[in-house]
Protein backbone atom coordinates (compact mmCIF):
# COMPACT_ATOMS: atom_id res chain seq x y z
CA UNK A 1 0.00 0.00 0.00
CA UNK A 2 2.56 2.39 0.44
CA UNK A 3 4.07 1.91 -2.90
CA UNK A 4 0.96 2.92 -4.51
CA UNK A 5 0.86 5.80 -2.21
CA UNK A 6 4.46 6.75 -3.22
CA UNK A 7 2.97 6.44 -6.95
CA UNK A 8 0.37 8.75 -6.55
CA UNK A 9 2.13 11.46 -5.06
CA UNK A 10 4.82 11.31 -7.27
CA UNK A 11 2.05 11.62 -10.49
CA UNK A 12 0.97 14.75 -8.59
CA UNK A 13 3.92 16.53 -7.89
CA UNK A 14 4.95 15.51 -11.74
CA UNK A 15 1.54 17.38 -12.73
CA UNK A 16 1.30 20.01 -10.42
CA UNK A 17 5.32 20.97 -12.13
CA UNK A 18 3.85 20.48 -15.50
CA UNK A 19 0.91 23.01 -14.87
CA UNK A 20 3.26 25.49 -13.51
CA UNK A 21 5.80 25.43 -16.12
CA UNK A 22 3.32 25.74 -19.15
CA UNK A 23 0.89 28.45 -17.24
CA UNK A 24 3.75 30.80 -15.76
CA UNK A 25 2.18 34.00 -16.57
CA UNK A 26 1.61 36.46 -13.91
CA UNK A 27 -2.23 37.51 -13.12
CA UNK A 28 -3.45 41.07 -11.69
CA UNK A 29 -5.54 40.25 -8.81
CA UNK A 30 -7.76 43.80 -8.19
CA UNK A 31 -8.43 42.82 -3.81
CA UNK A 32 -9.49 46.30 -3.45
CA UNK A 33 -9.96 49.63 -5.58
CA UNK A 34 -6.25 50.52 -4.84
CA UNK A 35 -4.79 47.07 -3.62
CA UNK A 36 -3.88 45.17 -6.68
CA UNK A 37 -1.78 41.51 -6.27
CA UNK A 38 0.20 40.57 -9.05
CA UNK A 39 1.34 36.72 -8.82
CA UNK A 40 1.66 33.61 -11.15
CA UNK A 41 -1.24 31.57 -12.17
CA UNK A 42 0.24 28.27 -9.94
CA UNK A 43 1.01 30.16 -7.16
CA UNK A 44 -2.87 31.21 -7.57
CA UNK A 45 -4.14 27.59 -8.70
CA UNK A 46 -2.26 26.40 -5.60
CA UNK A 47 -3.45 28.89 -2.80
CA UNK A 48 -7.28 28.04 -3.81
CA UNK A 49 -6.82 24.27 -4.02
CA UNK A 50 -4.85 24.15 -0.81
CA UNK A 51 -7.82 27.01 1.04
CA UNK A 52 -10.27 24.18 0.30
CA UNK A 53 -8.54 21.17 0.78
CA UNK A 54 -6.99 22.10 4.19
CA UNK A 55 -10.37 23.05 6.14
CA UNK A 56 -11.71 19.26 4.77
CA UNK A 57 -8.50 17.72 5.84
CA UNK A 58 -8.71 18.77 9.57
CA UNK A 59 -12.29 17.83 9.48
CA UNK A 60 -11.61 14.29 8.19
CA UNK A 61 -8.91 13.93 10.87
CA UNK A 62 -10.99 15.09 13.91
CA UNK A 63 -13.29 12.89 12.94
CA UNK A 64 -10.92 9.95 12.45
CA UNK A 65 -9.27 11.12 16.16
CA UNK A 66 -12.71 10.98 17.96
CA UNK A 67 -13.81 7.51 15.98
CA UNK A 68 -10.59 6.16 17.38
CA UNK A 69 -10.65 7.12 20.63
CA UNK A 70 -14.58 5.59 20.79
CA UNK A 71 -13.29 2.36 18.92
CA UNK A 72 -10.60 2.27 21.83
CA UNK A 73 -12.88 2.90 24.64
CA UNK A 74 -15.07 0.21 24.00
CA UNK A 75 -12.30 -1.98 23.18
CA UNK A 76 -11.34 -1.31 26.66
CA UNK A 77 -15.15 -2.09 27.99
CA UNK A 78 -15.32 -5.06 26.17
CA UNK A 79 -12.24 -6.44 27.50
CA UNK A 80 -12.87 -5.49 31.02
CA UNK A 81 -16.26 -6.98 30.47
CA UNK A 82 -14.74 -10.20 29.12
CA UNK A 83 -12.23 -10.35 32.41
CA UNK A 84 -14.91 -9.95 34.77
CA UNK A 85 -17.12 -12.38 33.09
CA UNK A 86 -14.08 -15.01 32.86
CA UNK A 87 -13.82 -14.75 37.09
CA UNK A 88 -17.73 -15.13 37.73
CA UNK A 89 -18.99 -18.56 38.49
CA UNK A 90 -21.30 -20.52 36.07
CA UNK A 91 -24.16 -21.77 37.34
CA UNK A 92 -23.85 -25.18 35.83
CA UNK A 93 -19.99 -24.99 37.18
CA UNK A 94 -21.16 -24.53 40.91
CA UNK A 95 -19.21 -27.67 42.92
CA UNK A 96 -21.14 -30.30 44.66
CA UNK A 97 -21.90 -29.56 48.69
CA UNK A 98 -19.23 -31.56 50.45
CA UNK A 99 -21.55 -33.38 53.21
CA UNK A 100 -24.86 -34.17 52.40
CA UNK A 101 -27.62 -31.91 53.48
CA UNK A 102 -29.39 -32.13 56.64
CA UNK A 103 -32.78 -33.57 56.45
CA UNK A 104 -35.83 -31.18 56.76
CA UNK A 105 -38.43 -32.13 59.69
CA UNK A 106 -41.67 -33.43 59.07
CA UNK A 107 -44.64 -30.80 58.87
CA UNK A 108 -46.49 -31.05 61.59
CA UNK A 109 -50.20 -32.05 60.99
CA UNK A 110 -52.23 -31.16 64.23
CA UNK A 111 -53.40 -27.67 63.34
CA UNK A 112 -52.71 -24.72 65.78
CA UNK A 113 -55.80 -23.69 67.61
CA UNK A 114 -58.49 -20.85 66.65
CA UNK A 115 -58.34 -17.97 68.29
CA UNK A 116 -61.84 -15.88 69.25
CA UNK A 117 -62.50 -12.34 68.38
CA UNK A 118 -64.33 -10.07 70.73
CA UNK A 119 -67.06 -10.01 68.21
CA UNK A 120 -67.21 -14.27 67.80
CA UNK A 121 -65.43 -13.94 64.54
CA UNK A 122 -63.12 -16.86 63.74
CA UNK A 123 -60.21 -15.39 63.58
CA UNK A 124 -59.47 -15.97 60.14
CA UNK A 125 -56.55 -13.54 58.98
CA UNK A 126 -56.98 -14.27 55.37
CA UNK A 127 -61.02 -13.43 55.34
CA UNK A 128 -61.99 -10.18 53.61
CA UNK A 129 -62.46 -7.23 56.30
CA UNK A 130 -65.73 -5.39 55.61
CA UNK A 131 -65.42 -2.18 55.07
CA UNK A 132 -68.75 -0.58 56.72
CA UNK A 133 -68.75 -1.57 60.72
CA UNK A 134 -72.39 -2.09 60.08
CA UNK A 135 -71.87 -5.07 57.77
Amino acid sequence: MQIVRTIVWVLIVIAVLAFSLFNWEPVEITLWDNLVLETKVPALVIIAFLLGLVPMWLYHRSVKWSLRRRIRSLENSLKSNALSRRHEPHHGDTPAPATAPTPVPAPVHDPAPKSVDSDGASGDTLAPVPRNPSE
